[in-house]
């Protein structure tokens, strides 16, 4: 995320971050124009390498300290597109072609539920904008967009694998992209995971959990990552039945992961009342 410092006119930007922020967001566009193509496998995989450089250049910024406005502001841009019309697009192209099979009136619902989607998308990224931080970074309000994402190109990447269709398949794809969509508007929250990338120490066999992890995803990758992202799509739901979260609180986060600037003095002034 890399511009001029906060706050001032822009004269240069930071390369690297920038160039990783436009390389998520050629992943997004790739994703797009590969399912107008009709090539669904490519288009959903475009997605998760989008999540990939997406959470890299967060990290880059970070490490290197050009963190700026711009960059947020492009960054935020990028992951609308990339979380935000690329799925709605993606899962569109993939019904669309059994829409004609059946009523007209579905096609208006494969397109509103494809907008309810996109509408939501850019609604989470402006709520954050328009309202900070109160908390820490451990929990997320509402669906993060990316995992949203995740989970409706992990669906469409796992239909076109197994050819799984027809009206069940349209009703299954509708309710997901649905679903998920609201719930990125949601007050629901989600454990961040922020709090694990801290400089803490950690047992030494938690670091066979991500091999595993990838040995997992690599056994069969639409499976796999769908189960993963549907589960923690159901882990705010749960937590909610459960109680297990203050709920009297409210937590207003970015899907980028950036650190606003008056988030220390936030937290600070909440512990102290």
């Amino acid at each position: 995320m890399g511009g001029a410092p906060h706050g001032g006119r822009i004269r240069g930007v930071y390369l690297l971050p920038n160039l990783l922020t436009t390389l998520a967001l050629f992943a997004g566009f790739y994703g797009i124009v590969a399912a107008i193509d009709g090539n669904l496998d490519a288009a959903g995989i475009a997605i998760f390498v989008a999540m990939v450089i997406d959470g890299a250049d967060v990290r880059v910024a970070r490490m290197t300290s050009t963190q700026t406005d711009f960059g947020k502001e492009y960054d935020s841009l990028s992951d609308m597109v990339s979380f935000g019309l690329a799925p709605a697009v993606i899962v569109y192209q993939w019904g669309v072609a059994r829409l004609t099979e059946y009523s007209v009136a579905w096609g208006r619902v494969g397109w509103l539920v494809a907008f309810l989607f996109a509408v939501a998308a850019a609604m989470r990224l402006a709520r954050f904008n328009a309202l900070p931080s109160k908390l820490g970074k451990g929990w997320f309000q509402g669906l993060p967009s990316p995992s949203a994402a995740a989970i409706v190109a992990a669906f469409v990447w796992l239909s076109a694998e197994y050819e799984f269709g027809g009206f069940f398949g349209l009703i299954c794809a509708f309710a997901v992209t649905a679903i998920a969509g609201i719930l990125m508007v949601s007050n629901l929250r989600y454990y961040s995971f922020k709090e694990m990338s801290q400089k803490r120490l950690v047992p030494f066999a938690f670091l066979l959990v991500i091999p595993l992890i990838i040995i997992l995803i690599s056994i069969n990758p639409p499976v796999v990552l769908f189960i993963l992202f549907f589960g923690y799509l159901l882990s705010g739901p749960i937590l909610l039945i459960a109680n297990r979260e203050p709920m009297h609180t409210a937590v207003f986060d970015d899907d980028d992961g950036e650190d606003d600037p008056g988030d220390d003095e936030d937290n600070i002034r909440n512990l102290h009342g």
